[in-house]
């Protein structure tokens, strides 16, 4: 049994319960819109994604974006995972991200799209 995200209670009043392979999707989403620094005893974990939202839209920036979130998530995840591509985007006050991986354990291939709208 694993907790899901975000933390919520089912209809019997007790905390909701989620699938292996929806927890491996709510690990992404964690690992993804975690600032370094917000998690006590594991100062590192996290992409910086939020961060990076602020800065002046470029190429380069883009690329960097990328890299960061495809060092992150093979780091943290890559035990679980396999990663084949990470693309982001940010429209105006929303982010998005799109992951495509496979779950190791069933071989069975994903796409999930994670958004934020920030203030």
């Amino acid at each position: 049994m694993n907790i899901d995200f975000p933390l919520h209670f089912d209809g019997r009043g007790r905390t909701a319960a989620t699938d292996d392979d929806d927890h491996i999707r709510d690990m992404i989403e964690q690992l993804l819109f975690t600032n370094p620094g917000e998690r006590v005893n594991r100062p590192d974990f996290g992409s910086g994604l939020l961060q990076l939202v602020f800065a002046p839209n470029s190429a380069e920036l883009a690329a960097a974006l990328q890299f960061t979130l495809q060092a992150a998530l093979q780091r943290y995840l890559g035990d679980v995972i396999d990663l084949q591509s990470v693309e982001a985007d940010a429209q105006d006050s929303t982010l998005s991200v799109s992951v495509k991986y496979a779950i190791r354990r069933t071989q069975q291939s994903r796409t999930e799209t994670f958004q934020r709208t920030l203030p």
